[in-house]
């Protein structure tokens, strides 16, 4: 396959001569050109028609949403964001997946020794994406999937099972797609994103004020409560959960893994063993392995299990790896995930599971 032709996009001349070496550093990566604001970046995207850019948001004549929303608008191709890891930075971010962007990297902090350490995965991962809708085969959706109306939200009455849901390249609007259709008394239900650090309470926050259920970034001793989610948090610590008293969130130090912490199979590892049967194990849209086997442990312990369909994914990694080990039970298009969760932890009767 010829190499992801890459476009940096960026108003310091430092960053982008950063961007620039570590795509470089990668055979596989390309970089064709670079532009300083938008209105290079447009005339640079005509003349060189590169599969990916790298846009930062902060930059002159034109912010980077605004000109994300016009490239969405005009010419949609993978784009992957580039942000400071601040809560402004965040926020702006995170709007930028909703519209459309393909992903999102934070920009490097004093001391930090690796910069952009997994940024030529996820544009070799977004060059592939287009590749393949360009070839007319199904696999990568540039957005999710409609909310579709949920019929099993009405007149719900929550079970006793744990929700745990895992997601990645693709996962800020496939969450919002799934969790917008959760009643307010929705199953305990615990999520591990990777995002990269401080991101996540900004992105807690934003599910807040779009679903009906409590969200929060998970802190270490919560208790699982109906009605709530719990949002791992992006950095240093992975997410499990652990019964002491009662159900709890658990944030333990431990190195990454599968290159990800939090982890989606440190997750899934730990739902397996407290809940065994009494959960619902989920594995949404995203690049490598991670939360395959954790969810293969789920299913061997009695949980349900489901992931995302190839038609609905950004990135058809981990639910394809998921399915391929036999982890998955059902694979379903993303706006029938939400309603397919509520079916399985209703109540059915009085005293049932």
């Amino acid at each position: 396959m010829a190499p992801a032709r890459v476009l940096v996009v960026d108003d310091s001349p430092t960053m982008r001569g950063l961007i620039t070496a570590v795509l470089r550093s990668d055979p596989e990566v390309s970089v064709v050109g670079q532009a300083g604001d938008a209105l290079e970046a447009r005339e640079a995207i005509k003349q060189l028609n590169p599969d990916v850019v790298t846009l930062d948001i902060e930059m002159p004549n034109m912010n980077g949403l605004d000109f994300l929303e016009r490239i969405m608008r005009l010419r949609p191709m993978p784009v992957i964001m580039v942000s400071s890891l601040t809560h402004r930075g965040a926020e702006a971010t995170l709007a930028a997946l909703e519209i459309g962007a393909f992903d999102c990297v934070g920009k490097p902090v004093p001391g930090d020794t690796r910069p952009f350490v997994d940024l030529a995965e996820k544009v070799k991962a977004a060059a592939r994406s287009m590749r393949e809708r360009s070839a007319g085969r199904p696999g990568t959706a540039m957005s999710a999937a409609p909310v579709a109306p949920v019929s099993a939200a009405a007149n719900y009455r929550v079970g006793r099972k744990i929700v745990a849901i895992g997601s990645s390249t693709g996962g800020v609007e496939a969450l919002i797609t799934v969790l917008q259709n959760f009643p307010e008394n929705c199953p305990p239900t615990v999520i591990t994103q990777h995002m990269p650090p401080t991101f996540t309470r900004s992105f807690a926050e934003r599910l807040n004020r779009l679903c009906r259920p409590v969200v929060q970034e998970a802190t270490d001793g919560a208790r699982l409560e109906v009605g709530k989610i719990y949002l791992a948090p992006g950095g240093e610590r992975h997410l499990q959960v652990t019964n002491s008293a009662a159900p709890c969130c658990r944030l333990v130090e431990r190195d990454p893994v599968n290159g990800h912490r939090p982890s989606v199979d440190v997750l899934f590892d730990s739902v397996a063993e407290l809940a065994g049967r009494n959960a619902v194990g989920v594995i949404l849209t995203g690049m490598g392995r991670d939360g395959a086997a954790g969810l293969l442990k789920m299913r061997h312990a009695g949980a349900r299990t489901l992931g995302q369909n190839e038609k609905t994914c950004v990135v058809y990694g981990m639910p394809r790896v998921a399915y391929e080990l036999g982890a998955v039970e059902q694979q379903l298009p993303l706006g029938a995930i939400g309603e397919e969760i509520l079916k399985i932890t209703a109540a059915r009767k009085e005293g049932s599971e």
